[in-house]
């Protein structure tokens, strides 16, 4: 299953994602860091893959040749998430 980054939508996508797609619920970029199997926030660049150079905005597409999707449900770790809990969460900080 695949899932924007953005919206957590899920995607009906099988082929490979270009630079220039984009989810077709919310608009937001799909060939991005967050929604790549190599994104890991704990890295060094935040990515697994060695070779892959330096993306600074990890949430507008890029360049990167060693993009995958995601092939999990978590992208970004985050999908577990609803909205509304989402919206709960961020309430607490809220000043």
């Amino acid at each position: 299953m695949r899932v924007c980054h953005q919206c957590w939508k899920e995607l009906n996508r099988e082929a490979t994602v270009g630079r220039r797609d984009v989810c077709s619920s919310c608009r937001g970029d799909l060939h991005v860091c967050l929604n790549c199997r190599f994104y890991d926030p704990g890295s060094y660049n935040d990515c697994r893959e060695p070779q892959a150079e330096r993306v600074v905005e990890k949430d507008r597409s890029n360049f990167c040749d060693y993009f995958e999707f995601n092939p999990s449900s978590s992208s970004g770790r985050m999908a577990s998430i609803t909205p509304d809990s989402r919206r709960k969460l961020d309430s607490l900080f809220k000043k």
